[in-house]
This record gives structure tokens, sequence and C-alpha cells, in this order.
């Protein structure tokens, strides 16, 4: 089973979900140290919070396997997206807190490494090749909008307080500046905070696809989660994490994110 969904548009625009899932495989769960630590940094309620983008005509890629399996949008050869910087390789060994996700002396090895990416993360790069392709055929532009969200204090990654809205261009290689411009103002509109290549410039996926030359025009966004749920004051637990999707700033953050993806389909065509 790749656990992988596809929901085709018509539309240029191609709406990703590569951390969203929480399925962990039964031999795989039985090596971690716990069920929710391997949850924990889920992309929660994110899919949830984009299902207006049907009503958009986008199309709709995501995975059911969680990120603690593979890790759907980091290099394959296990390269780093941040050198010298704490992040989470392919398949992670830790939580972003640094907190260690398998038993001593279970980790995975090559070979299962090897099996996770053949089973998992190539079908889902197959389809996001193919839709792309496909809507290529269609339009000549299209955009990826990587999808993502995170909690928005997290010491081992970064400073502070992450910003609501963190757009990702991979310092403008992965998409026209045009469309970066268009997105920036739609934020700075929104009367929440917001930054264009901060902390977070753009996973594997964003920067694997994007080619502005080629018509295909990829940014990531990632989202503090506070922009639509509450988030725990001191450290996330089993007892206060993840708490429960909130509608009510889901409904101002679902208003600018319209905006966006509405802006990113204007571009296209």
């Amino acid at each position: 089973m790749t656990g992988v969904h596809i929901r085709r548009g018509q539309a240029p625009l191609i709406v990703s979900f590569p951390h969203a899932g929480t399925q962990i495989p039964d031999a795989i769960e039985q090596r971690l140290v716990s069920p929710w630590l391997a949850r924990k940094d889920t992309d929660w309620w994110v899919r949830r919070l984009y299902e207006f983008a049907e009503a958009l005509d986008a199309t709709m890629i995501a995975t059911d396997i969680s990120r603690t399996v593979i890790d759907a949008n980091r290099d394959p050869s296990g390269a780093s997206l941040y050198p010298g910087q704490a992040t989470t390789g392919l398949c992670p060994l830790t939580s972003f807190d640094g907190e260690p996700l398998y038993q001593a002396g279970l980790e995975p090895d090559e070979a299962q490494i090897a099996e996770r990416r053949r089973l998992f993360f190539d079908p889902y790069h197959e389809a996001l090749a193919r839709e792309i392709a496909r809507l290529r055929l269609r339009h000549g532009n299209v955009v990826l909008y990587d999808a993502h969200s995170i909690r928005s204090g997290v010491p081992r990654l970064f400073d502070g307080v992450l910003p609501h809205f963190n757009l990702g261009t991979d310092n403008g290689r992965t998409c026209a500046p045009e469309l970066t411009a268009s997105l920036e103002e739609i934020c700075a509109r929104s009367g929440l905070t917001w930054v264009t290549n901060g902390r977070f410039r753009g996973g594997w996926t964003t920067r694997h696809y994007g080619n502005p030359t080629a018509g295909i025009h990829a940014v990531q966004m990632e989202l503090a989660c506070r922009t639509y749920m509450d988030e725990p004051s001191g450290a996330a637990t089993p007892a206060n994490w993840p708490t429960d999707f909130d509608a009510r700033r889901a409904a101002k953050a679902r208003a600018v994110l319209t905006g966006i993806l509405k802006a990113c389909i204007h571009f296209a065509t």
C-alpha cells in the first residue's frame, strides 16, 4: 500500500501534503520509542485546512504515511537541506526537539531505508511528476504549492516564535519573482506575521521540481500551527499535543490562503 491520495483538478495548481500522514506499519511502530512521539511532528490538520482548494479545482496529492517512516520532503540521497543547521533526515532518527524516535539498536539500516523509499517515497513523487506533466500539457505553466505546518516554537530548529506565514522559494530559485511578490502582498495585507525565505526556504519537493524557465513554479508554505489551532505554552506532551482544529482561527487563515491559491492560479494562467 503506497498511501498516496490524488484529487485531480484542471486548474494549473497542485497542492501537496507530504507531512500530514500518521500511518506507521506495525513492524516499524514496534521499533519506536512511542506512537505519540513518532507522530509529534506531523503537520496536523493541514489537509482539513486546505479542503477549500477542491472548489478552486486544484489537484491535491497527499500521503498517509508518517514522516517518521520516511520523509517525502527530504533529499533521497540523504543530503541535508540546511547544512550546518539542525534538521531531520530522510528516515529521521530524532524528533524536531532532538528526542530519539527509535529504541536503541532498532534504527533502520540502509536496506530498510531503501525499502521504505520504494514503497512510500517513490510512489508519492511519481504521482507528483505525473500530475505536473499532465497540467503542463494543458496550461504550459503550473504552480506546485507545498503545504506544511510546524509548532510556533521549536528552539532546536529556530530562535523565538515563528511567523504565521513562511514562504519558501529557495532564495528565489524555484518560482518567478512576480509570483513571490503577489503572495507577499497577500500576506502583508493579512495583518498576520510573515517572512519569505526565513528559517524555511523550501524543502526537497520545492527545490527539486521548481524550474521557472520550464514553466514549473514551486513554493513552500510553512504555517505556524497557532494560525489555525491552539498550541501549548510549554513543551508538547502526550497530554497537550496535538490540540483540536480551531474553526475560528482556521476561518481567518483560510481567507488568506484562499487568496494565495487564487493568486497562484491567476499567475499560471
